[in-house]
C-alpha cells in the first residue's frame, strides 16, 4: 500500500508540482492551502508524513504544527523560502522532524522524505534504550552514558554510533555507513568516515590497538564488539 503525503502549501504552481513528482515516484497525495484545512484532513485519518510550508493565512506552519504536536507525533518536514537560522531553530523546537528551504532540488526533497519515514519505522520498532557492554544509547534521551557517565557527543558521533551498536557483533561495510549517513543528511564519504570514527573512539576511552568497542575490519568496514574481544 502506498503511504499517504500531506502537502500544506498556499501556492498552487508548488502543490502541483510537488504532487505530479511525488506520485510518480509512488506516493498517494493530499493538498491543503493553510493550517485549518490541513487539520481537517489529518483528523480524517490515513496520512503518513506531513510537507509544511510556514508562511500560510488563517493558519500559519508554526500554528499548524504547535497544534498537530499536542496531538500527534505524525512526521513533518517544513518547507519555506526563510532561511534565517532563528527559523530553522523554531521549527525544529517546535517538533519539525525536518527542514528545507526553496528553492531545493525535487530529488533531494524526496530523499528526505524517506529518510524521516524510514526514522519514523524504526522508532515504532526498535526499542528507545540500547545496552552494549558497559554503553547505554536511549534514543529518545539522545544520550549516550558510559558505567552510568554521560558523553558529549555531536549529532553525527550519536547517530553514527546508533549504526554500529545496532548491528553489534557485526561488519557494516564503509559504504553502507556513508549511504546511512546521507540519508541522515550528513556528508558520508568513506574519507571522512575515518574521522568521525576516530573521533567517537576517543570519546568512549577506545584503544585502536586493542579496541574493546569498535574494531576495524580492514578493507571491508568497521564492527562494534559485543564484549572483549
Amino acid at each position: 500500500m502506498s503511504r499517504k503525503i500531506l502537502v500544506v502549501d498556499d501556492t498552487r504552481n508548488v502543490q502541483l508540482m510537488l504532487q505530479e513528482y511525488l506520485q510518480n515516484q509512488g506516493f498517494e497525495i493530499c493538498l491543503a492551502s493553510d493550517g485549518v484545512e490541513a487539520m481537517e484532513i489529518f483528523h480524517a485519518g490515513g496520512i503518513d508524513l506531513i510537507l509544511l510550508d510556514i508562511m500560510m493565512p488563517n493558519m500559519d506552519g508554526y500554528q499548524f504544527i504547535s497544534k498537530l504536536r499536542t496531538e500527534s507525533s505524525l512526521p513533518v518536514i517544513m518547507i519555506t523560502a526563510k532561511q534565517q537560522e532563528a527559523d530553522v531553530v523554531r521549527g525544529f523546537e517546535l517538533g519539525a522532524d525536518d527542514y528545507i528551504t526553496k528553492p531545493f532540488r525535487l530529488r533531494e526533497l524526496l530523499m528526505r522524505i524517506r529518510a524521516v519515514m524510514r526514522r519514523a519505522a524504526l522508532g515504532e520498532e526498535a526499542s528507545e534504550v540500547m545496552k552494549v557492554q558497559n554503553l547505554t544509547l536511549d534514543r529518545a534521551r539522545h544520550e549516550v552514558r558510559k558505567d552510568g557517565e554521560l558523553i558529549d557527543l555531536t549529532p553525527l558521533e550519536f547517530t553514527l554510533l546508533t549504526l554500529l551498536m545496532e548491528a553489534a557483533g557485526k561488519v557494516i561495510r564503509r559504504q553502507e555507513i556513508s549511504l546511512r549517513l546521507m540519508d541522515n543528511g550528513y556528508a558520508g564519504s568513506e574519507a571522512t568516515i575515518k574521522i568521525h570514527i576516530r573521533n567517537l573512539r576517543q570519546k568512549l576511552g577506545d584503544d585502536l590497538a586493542e579496541p574493546v568497542y569498535i574494531e576495524t575490519v580492514f578493507g571491508i568496514g568497521y564492527r562494534f564488539l559485543e564484549g572483549e574481544s
